[in-house]
């Protein structure tokens, strides 16, 4: 029978192994997933801040050597991209202006390295503008002199071209320079050299061809001296290599390297 209100309560207290037992709350597993994203965005926060402003273990600034001063390594640099802008001037369509720093020299021997390696060096007035421009002016004769000797007639005609450096009708001659990384091997406040590994690609485009674009592997030695405002070329010497193993491709026609010179143009390089 119920127990009305006005009848009193007889409570039991049983010992207590004989308590029921009562299960414990389970926690909601919405609350869990969000306390765990909290403390896993909290560590990846904590690490970031330790690690803020630390210097990059593989950045250009390691080497073997003691460094210049201004933040330049006397040894080697790896070749890891830093993500600094080129810079933004040019004289006579060469990127100029580097910063006096060992990133500076390098990106300025890549350039160089491309300049010195175009097809206009094949021609005395765009060779002797070229070298105008990348020359220490105190060498600079010197160096004019050096290559008219080497780019002759006789050199001329081992690449197709008439004395004048120029193409056949109806073919195009190329000549590009490619850098494909450069490291410092000796390093100076005032003077520097970089080897830059180049590929190259050299020949005549056209269906007449006898003389076909083909590829070329070769490391440029360019020995610089800081002028006050900018690096400029002293000296060069080229090496064969390092060259890979060719690929299994096929090679493009004589039209389709035509049409890819003409339309793929050229870049500015930076570390």
């Amino acid at each position: 029978m119920p127990l009305s209100d006005d009848q009193p309560h007889t409570r039991t207290r049983l010992p207590v192994g004989e308590q029921p037992s009562v299960a414990p709350r389970q926690p909601k597993p919405v609350r869990t997933l969000l306390t765990v994203l909290v403390v896993v965005t909290l560590l990846v926060v904590a690490v970031s801040v330790a690690n803020r402003g630390k210097p990059d273990p593989t950045g250009p600034t390691t080497g073997t050597g003691t460094g210049s001063g201004d933040g330049r390594a006397a040894g080697a640099a790896p070749t890891t991209p830093t993500g600094q802008q080129p810079v933004g001037t040019t004289d006579n369509g060469i990127a100029n202006g580097y910063p006096h720093t060992d990133q500076g020299a390098q990106s300025a021997a890549a350039n160089y390295a491309t300049a010195l390696g175009s097809a206009e060096m094949f021609q005395t007035g765009s060779r002797h503008t070229i070298v105008d421009t990348v020359a220490d002016p105190t060498v600079a004769p010197q160096l004019q002199q050096r290559l008219d000797t080497a780019f002759s007639a006789d050199n001329n005609a081992r690449f197709g071209l008439d004395a004048q450096g120029r193409a056949p009708k109806g073919l195009t001659f190329v000549s590009r320079t490619i850098p494909v990384g450069t490291k410092t091997v000796n390093a100076a406040d005032t003077a520097t050299s970089v080897e830059v590994w180049c590929t190259g690609l050299n020949g005549l485009a056209g269906e007449s061809s006898t003389k076909p674009v083909s590829q070329d592997w070769y490391t440029l030695t360019l020995t610089m001296r800081w002028t006050g405002s900018d690096w400029k070329v002293t000296d060069f010497e080229r090496a064969s290599g390092p060259a890979p193993v060719p690929g299994d491709q096929q090679a493009a026609t004589a039209q389709e390297i035509t049409d890819a010179v003409q339309k793929f143009g050229g870049f500015r390089y930076a570390r």
